[in-house]
């Protein structure tokens, strides 16, 4: 069964198209990938499904339920995280504490209880702190807790993202173009992560990459984007023979 299911999606910013006639499912458990070159339309779908835009035409469905009108925090809640491709944590806030905001949409206690600190409160926030810890120690983070997230190398900060995202407790996840800006090495050491946090969490991903190394080796099934409009689908290698593909967007990597 599909755990995302995106039916005839389109969206329209006045007069210029961004996404067209979109149909995608993503079955549970899956590590799907979205590709195509800049301008595609890609980075549109993430906001549309994460709720940061209210599509033109066309319905997105989570385990059945229709989400397509729901605000960002409604779709967290529901279990959809993601991260971006350009990076937004709290640079000056401590590692420790960018992924404790991630866990304020699961909290339990009251804004009273929160105010006047009463037992409750405290409990969960020493619980948060705790999986918190733990998250950064399973990221390969566990020294890093008490440093400012700004001062992370580039790759440590991806990967504090994604921690982020995780402590909001999701059944899918979006990755917005998790390589970019990594080296050869970080790129096949943030594939095997990928992996690893896939199978600990039983999620189901949605990647957008550019990397196609990391995409083609990542990926059991590809959907491929240029100027709005899904040109091919199918599986790595059914993508990379697909002479519109190869036209659009993979050129002489075929």
């Amino acid at each position: 069964m599909s755990l995302l299911k995106i039916e005839h999606l389109g969206m329209h910013f006045g007069g210029l198209l961004a996404l067209e006639d979109l149909c995608l499912e993503v079955p549970e458990g899956a590590l799907y990938g979205l590709i195509g070159p800049n301008g595609a339309g890609k980075t549109t779908v993430f906001n549309l499904v994460s709720g940061f835009l209210q599509p033109t035409s066309g319905r997105i469905s989570l385990d059945g339920a229709d989400i397509t009108s729901l605000p960002p925090h409604r779709i967290t809640y529901l279990g959809i995280a993601r991260t971006f491709q350009n990076i937004r944590l709290f640079q000056e806030l401590s590692v420790l504490d960018n992924v404790l905001v991630g866990f304020h949409c699961r909290s339990r206690a009251s804004w009273g209880e929160a105010v006047l600190r009463l037992p409750r409160y405290r409990a969960e926030e020493r619980e948060h702190r705790a999986r918190a810890l733990e998250l950064l120690a399973e990221v390969g983070l566990g020294t890093t807790a008490a440093q400012p997230a700004g001062k992370l190398p580039y790759g440590h900060q991806r990967r504090l993202e994604i921690a982020r995202a995780l402590a909001t407790g999701p059944r899918f996840l979006l990755l917005d173009e998790p390589a970019a800006g990594l080296n050869s090495q970080e790129t096949l050491d943030l594939m095997e992560f990928l992996r690893e946090i896939q199978a600990r969490y039983r999620l189901t991903m949605l990647v957008i990459e550019h990397n196609l190394r990391l995409v083609m080796g990542l990926c059991q099934h590809l959907t491929v984007l240029d100027y709005g409009l899904t040109i091919a689908a199918g599986s790595p290698a059914e993508v990379r023979r697909h002479p519109e593909v190869i036209r659009a967007y993979l050129g002489s990597e075929r």
